[in-house]
């Protein structure tokens, strides 16, 4: 698992109304280390200009340098057109240090309106950002985003670049030289290019992607880590743009040996949402620092922010090392011919420690499709020692009461204990009516005398308002109490009067955590288990579900004063489906968490597998806060 940290100094790189050459965008920027200052070369747009007989505005490649790494100083500009092949622009930079001198990639732009062929690579060099050396047309055909290896690989200069972006579909290929001066050598190129699907690596999900190159290559003790641009959905009207990663061998560049399994990225805050080119996100560069990755990259093709993420947080991500392990004697709950009850279904279970025992209150279906309550018993919190024959819970409202065949009654149970009492928020479905948050209550004596005298079920969420995923919060806030629930395919946290549910409802949706547009929770969320107190905040796991309706568990974690606010969220989720249970089932593709317990800094999760069996995942409690510590 990781945490991806935008800046809160973002956008860090803005136009300069001042500079006429930079006025109107300054972005797509590239940083390079040198002691204790870091230099950045960016791509500077100016407002309307008059060039060849054309207006347009014009992009020259600018420097700035920064001691602190938030601001940027003593910008000027670097590359300018001069020759005919870049006389239109010069965009994009890369820039990668080979021995004494730096090595800038650039998109150099030799036609108005723009087009294919007019659109190439070019490099310049400089040995310390005060002046060009040299500056050469690298491809002879349309190409974009190269950057080069910083050191040789068998004996030899590696670069990538993406080739025939403008015509896509772009192909992505590595090329290797055996002196630098053959990076503009055209012969090289034709003879390249004549076999380019010899160089072709994959980078693309699917056909309807897009992707670019975005930083130089990074070395790292696990293989080359390249961030690069991911485009979903290219070629519609639905694009989406994200940054993201993947692992080459170190010996063998060409080979992909990992890579994350969506963006790390994706347009979420105002200065990425509106701009020049709104939703638009672009890596273009990369460095690690301490234990940082720090990620460079344009917003809007306006602006240029930063993030970073704890590098062997991600690398671990990337290389599959789980966060939860799943209990070898998986699944611990399935349906049984024993009790008509349950012999469809038992899954979604919610789960509370009491006299050192973990009760596991879940969800069972029978033929009929009724939901109702069953409870099992663990002394180890994975095995079941003890399963109850009758059910301890069942529908006795109407609006969980079935009105014609199909699914109905009490389901997705999540247990809240405030002082001698256990709150049960469900979802209440009469199989006609939108489902809603139903609560109930019981004292834990009762419970652990299996006197089932759970208090009259009341609705508590408005109705004709799908609503689900709720659970009561364990703490007062400010002397209130407050319910988790899922509106609008948000997760919600609102406050209510009291615990008389009959007549104190919830009466505001105050979403807290929503969807993120084209990631694995991009669909709708909604909480797992209650929270947990941790000493760094309430550690809430939640589940997502993606476009391909496939259900993953993520973490948020809560300012302990205030839950409203979020202090971090798991980039990647930190469980998926992947055991048969788990994809196969009622509804395929599915982990679905109703409890959590902590026992003694251990967190085991029960969740419900294909909506059809029960299971247990444990992590190490201080594992998951460490990835998620602010």
């Amino acid at each position: 698992m990781f945490v991806v940290r935008k800046s809160t100094h973002n956008p860090l790189l803005k136009p300069v109304a001042d500079h006429s050459w930079e006025s109107f965008a300054a972005f797509n920027w590239c940083p390079v280390q040198d002691k204790h200052k870091v230099h950045c070369v960016y791509r500077a747009e100016s407002g309307v200009e008059y060039i060849h007989g054309k207006e347009l505005r014009v992009s020259t490649i600018g420097w700035a340098q920064s001691s602190d790494g938030h601001h940027f100083d003593k910008r000027r500009q670097l590359i300018v057109p001069e020759h005919d092949w870049e006389q239109f622009g010069c965009e994009d930079p890369r820039v990668t240090k080979i021995g004494n001198t730096y090595y800038i990639f650039y998109t150099a732009l030799s036609t108005f309106p723009f087009s294919a062929d007019g659109i190439k690579i070019a490099v310049a060099t400089t040995k310390d950002f005060k002046k060009i050396h040299e500056k050469h047309l690298v491809t002879p055909f349309n190409a974009k985003a190269m950057v080069l290896f910083p050191e040789k690989i068998n004996g030899k200069y590696v670069a990538m670049l993406s080739a025939h972006t403008d015509r896509p579909p772009v192909i992505t290929a590595i090329a290797e030289f055996d002196s630098l001066d053959q990076l503009w050598s055209e012969q090289y190129w034709k003879q390249w290019h004549d076999n380019i699907e010899e160089h072709r690596i994959v980078l693309r999900r699917n056909e309807n992607d897009q992707v670019e190159i975005g930083s130089a290559p990074i070395k790292t003790k696990d293989g080359w880590l390249l961030i690069y641009s991911h485009i979903q959905n290219y070629f519609s009207d639905r694009k989406i743009f994200g940054i993201e990663a993947l692992l080459l061998d170190l010996k063998n560049p060409s080979k992909i040996i990992a890579r994350t399994d969506g963006p790390l990225l994706v347009p979420e805050e105002i200065y990425e949402e509106f701009g020049q080119v709104p939703n638009v996100i672009f890596p273009s560069g990369a460095f690690v620092h301490g234990k940082k990755l720090f990620i460079y990259y344009g917003a809007t093709d306006t602006t240029g922010c930063r993030a970073n993420v704890n590098l062997d947080d991600l690398l671990n991500s990337m290389k599959k090392q789980p966060v939860f392990e799943r209990y070898e004697k998986n699944p611990i709950l399935e349906p049984t011919s024993k009790h008509a009850w349950e012999d469809k279904a038992v899954f979604n279970p919610a789960a509370v420690e009491l006299k050192g025992k973990v009760h596991i209150v879940y969800r069972a279906m029978g033929k009929d499709d009724t939901s109702v309550m069953g409870l099992a018993i663990s002394k180890n919190g994975k095995d079941v020692d003890q399963r109850f024959e009758e059910p301890i819970y069942v529908p006795r409202a109407a609006f969980e009461s079935k009105t014609h065949p199909g699914n109905s009654g009490c389901e997705d149970p999540r247990i809240t204990q405030i002082d001698d009492t256990l709150h049960m928020f469900y979802t209440a479905y009469d199989g006609n009516n939108p489902p809603g948050v139903a609560a109930t209550s019981i004292s834990i004596k009762d419970f652990l005398q299996k006197n089932w005298n759970w208090s009259e079920p009341s609705i508590v969420t408005p109705a004709g308002i799908d609503n689900k995923d709720a659970c009561l919060f364990p703490e007062k806030i400010k002397g209130h109490y407050y319910v988790f629930h899922r509106a609008h395919n948000h997760i919600c946290l609102d406050p209510v009067k009291s615990l008389d549910f009959k007549t104190d409802k919830i009466e505001s949706f105050t979403p807290i955590v929503g969807p993120r547009l084209g990631m694995w929770d991009s669909q709708k969320v909604g909480i797992a288990s209650p929270p947990i107190k941790t000493k760094k905040g309430w550690l809430l796991f939640y589940h997502g579900v993606s476009d391909d309706s496939t259900y993953r568990v993520g973490a948020l974690l809560l300012q302990l004063k205030d839950p409203t606010v979020i202090l971090s969220r798991t980039t990647n989720f930190i469980f998926e489906p992947e055991t048969d249970y788990e994809k196969n089932g009622q509804v395929a593709h599915v982990v679905f968490p109703c409890g959590a317990v902590n026992r003694n800094g251990t967190i085991s999760m029960y969740y419900g597998g294909g909506d059809s069996v029960v299971g247990v995942a444990t992590a190490k409690l201080d594992k998951i806060l460490k990835a998620m510590d602010v």
